[in-house]
């Protein structure tokens, strides 16, 4: 009977320590997804002072066309006269966070101007995110278009 009693005391730790360990989770989960959703704001107010705080030094960011951006260069493009997103929304998202890393997949929609010309674009995307010094950044990310209107 001791044995059993025992066995259930430490099945019940283990549920305690896996449901505080979820939880944990949910809520680093919930603060990623709350950046991703700044990262949509900055972009739409080309705020590359928010966007600078977003992405870790070492960003790279694989574009819609196969071409690999620097953290620089992705800031520039966004500061670019050329460029204005008049909406960037994330339809779906899901996270899953790993420690102090955590892989944000979903679709995103963007409309706005180009170089003059409207266009509107639809994909998935893929963010990574890294936990260091008590705050995260995103350290990569790859959009696959899958739709695209000018």
């Amino acid at each position: 009977m001791r044995k059993i009693s025992l066995c259930v005391a430490m099945m019940l730790f283990g549920a305690i320590v896996a449901a505080a360990e979820q939880s944990n989770m949910t809520d680093e989960g919930g603060r990623v997804l709350a950046l991703e959703n700044a990262w949509n704001r900055a972009l739409e107010a080309k705020d590359v002072q928010a966007l600078n705080t977003l992405l870790a030094n070492t960003f790279l960011s694989v574009e819609i066309d196969g071409s690999v951006t620097s953290k620089t260069e992705f800031l520039a493009s966004i500061k670019s006269a050329d460029y204005q997103a008049s909406q960037a929304v994330n339809e779906q998202s899901n996270v899953q966070v790993y420690g102090d890393a955590a892989v944000v997949t979903g679709i995103y929609r963007e409309k706005g101007t180009n170089k003059g010309k409207p266009y509107q674009r639809r994909g998935r995307f893929t963010d990574t995110w890294v936990k260091q010094n008590g705050g995260w950044q995103c350290v990569a990310s790859q959009s696959t278009l899958i739709i695209h209107s000018s």
